[in-house]
């Protein structure tokens, strides 16, 4: 999926999305930014900064200070592909995020979300 547009796609576009997705189930901003800061290991800070500038999808995930180990444990399908069997690591790592985001949705917990 090398050059793939989402690779380009700033994260500040996207993110309101998965804002609203979560508060359209009564959950929140916070918990949607507690999800990006335990996947990628930035800040609330760092993450405030990368909305502010714009920032895109593929220097996100490159930037992204710890990427977490756990998040390997994230397994299904999204948009109708195992996440699994994705071989792109940054679209990998977009739908992991995409994944935790659906599963807030859903309603599940912030433990078992964050795989604790």
């Amino acid at each position: 999926m090398a050059g793939h547009r989402i690779f380009t796609t700033s994260f500040s576009s996207v993110y309101p999305h998965y804002v609203a997705k979560a508060e359209r189930k009564s959950r929140s901003k916070e918990e949607v930014d507690e999800i990006i800061r335990w996947l990628t290991g930035y800040s609330q800070k760092q993450l405030e900064a990368i909305l502010e500038n714009g920032t895109d999808f593929q220097t996100f995930f490159d930037l992204a200070p710890a990427l977490n180990p756990l998040r390997e444990a994230i397994k299904g399908t999204i948009c109708g592909v195992r996440i699994e069997a994705i071989e792109d690591p940054t679209m990998r790592e977009i739908r992991y995020l995409d994944k935790l985001v659906d599963e807030l949705a859903k309603g599940r917990p912030m433990s078992k979300i964050l795989r604790s």
